[in-house]
């Protein structure tokens, strides 16, 4: 059960970290302040979702590795750290002060900078989660049995 809970908070927050990332480009390239804003305070108000998927991974995963020594958990609890550390550090706030910023018309070189920082740590968290589910998903299959002709 704890193994099927961990699967669907880290796939939810793979999911919705892709979403905002996604949504945030396109909403950059569209040009228009209105779009920009209005992704900026959806992206705001979808924290209620990704926090609580992330705490729920990051939580169920710790508890699922503990006591195991593969290389493979070791890494994803790696991974973990550096996701969590640049979703409270980076992501966390850039949402804050660009939706600030952005209802208040604010789009100045400012705005571009933390913008492209939220894009990049938004990026590594993408590919970190995929790689965290990608070894996640190995290492519940289980062993292919080798079968000998002759």
């Amino acid at each position: 059960m704890k193994a099927k809970l961990h699967a669907a908070a880290g796939t939810v927050a793979l999911i919705t970290v892709t979403c905002f990332w996604i949504s945030t480009a396109a909403a950059e390239l569209s040009g228009n302040a209105e779009t920009i804003a209005m992704v900026k305070a959806a992206i705001l108000g979808g924290m209620v979702v990704l926090i609580p998927a992330m705490m729920i991974a990051g939580a169920s995963g710790f508890s699922l590795g503990r006591g195991w020594r593969s290389p493979v958990v070791q890494q994803k609890k790696r991974r973990m750290r550096i996701i969590a550390a640049n979703g409270l550090l980076v992501l966390l706030p850039s949402a804050y002060v660009l939706a600030g910023w952005a209802e208040a018309g604010r789009f100045d070189a400012g705005f571009v900078v933390v913008q492209g920082l939220e894009l990049i740590a938004g990026a590594i968290n993408i590919t970190l989660l995929s790689l965290n589910m990608r070894d996640g998903l190995a290492l519940r299959r289980k062993p292919v049995r080798v079968v000998r002709a002759g």
